[in-house]
């Protein structure tokens, strides 16, 4: 998954509505991630549909990721309801691809690995919104990280190591769990930037929405590997 970047400046006043519209925006496209996966999931029709052909899932699988490279570059262009509709379509995209754990996780281990990371993610957002310590650092540390990961997580693709896929997994919980707050908190500063109910802070809410998405996503998949019965 993509990290989303967002610029930083000094500011003063946070609006009171803005936070609300990001976790706003964020708690619904985990819902529809999350009816659309258990949708696929439980239609036979769907999961053919989808999973018998490998062209199909790839397919969608890259149009995904190229989606949310261009929302992530473009978003701040758009018109603040074009923007909305591309996020909470690669929501739903997100959903389709995210069907594949039904087939290799039981459903009881996945919701209960989704509550454990919506405890998890909310701790650390409150961590990130309420400290008085200047977290400015954790942002490349993280994205060096991440780096790392990513590297790490595709060679091992090859060179399929239980080791490395442990580290690896180890690793990508405390990296999104790092990034939650690092993230919350420098959301939390650019919307004391925001001018409420403007088109710029209805734009900047759904860019800083998709940035949280994309941690709580990732936070989750990683878990569950640690969390998840295998079927």
């Amino acid at each position: 998954m993509a990290m989303i970047d967002l610029s930083l400046e000094k500011s003063k006043v946070l609006q009171p509505g803005f936070m609300a519209k990001v976790y706003g925006w964020m708690s619904l496209a985990l819902a529809i991630t999350a009816v659309t996966s258990t949708l696929v999931a439980s239609s036979d029709f769907l999961l053919a549909l989808v999973f018998s052909n490998k062209f199909t899932f790839y397919g969608i699988l890259i149009a995904e990721v190229l989606l949310v490279l261009y929302i992530g570059r473009n978003l701040m262009n758009m018109a603040s309801g074009t923007a909305a509709l591309f996020f909470l379509f690669y929501a739903f995209l997100n959903g389709i691809t995210l069907s594949v754990i039904f087939l290799a996780y039981t459903s009881t281990s996945i919701a209960s690995t989704f509550l454990v990371t919506g405890g998890t993610f909310g701790a650390m957002s409150l961590y990130g919104y309420f400290t008085k310590k200047d977290l400015s650092s954790w942002g490349n540390i993280m994205l060096m990280a991440l780096i790392g990961l990513i590297i790490a997580s595709v060679v091992n693709l090859f060179f399929y190591n239980d080791i490395l896929y442990w580290i690896c997994s180890g690793a990508g919980v405390l990296i999104f769990v790092g990034l939650t707050a690092y993230d919350t908190q420098k959301i939390k500063a650019i919307g004391m930037m925001q001018e409420e109910g403007s088109e710029e802070e209805k734009k900047t809410s759904l860019l800083a929405a998709l940035s949280l998405y994309l941690d709580f996503i990732n936070l989750f998949l990683y878990l569950l590997r640690f969390f998840g019965n295998r079927r």
